[in-house]
């Protein structure tokens, strides 16, 4: 299991847009299970939406991607690799997420190469299906603080 500390060791992501507390269970280059606990003092509930707060899809998908990004980098080279979102096939929405949830990702991976990686995840809310996807990857080295970009 990785508490939050442990996975912001593998993902540059910080508060608020870190989306996923714990990461349950891991078997590198295989699958991954990661936990949100959806809280109604997140930032997105502000404007979405104002007396009915529901967790926007794309964060799903967001935090099903970071569940993804730990799968793809642990068991492997990977300490100065960074997972870049590359894109989404096959998404679906099928239940709403509201602040009270426990949000469930289960991601399996399905192709892993040098510099690209493909996921298949699902997150779930009390067992019932909430979103699904096929996420794509690109593995890159991150430039190193105060290195230019161009």
């Amino acid at each position: 299991m990785l508490q939050t500390r442990e996975i912001m060791e593998i993902l540059p992501h910080r508060h608020p847009f870190l989306l996923v507390d714990r990461i349950i269970e891991l078997e590198p280059g295989e699958r991954a299970v990661g936990i949100k606990n959806v809280t109604a003092n997140e930032p997105q509930f502000s404007g979405h939406f104002p007396g009915n707060p529901v967790f926007p899809g794309v964060l799903l998908l967001e935090a099903m991607a970071q569940v993804g990004g730990v799968l793809l980098l642990t068991g492997i080279e990977a300490e100065d690799k960074l997972a870049l979102f590359g894109g989404v096939d096959r998404a679906r929405f099928r239940r709403q997420v509201f602040p009270g949830d426990q949000i469930r990702f289960e991601v399996e991976m399905l192709r892993r190469k040098s510099t690209i990686g493909k996921v298949k995840g699902v997150a779930t809310v009390e067992g019932e299906v909430a979103a699904e996807a096929e996420l794509m990857f690109a593995l890159t080295t991150p430039p190193k603080p105060g290195e230019s970009t161009d």
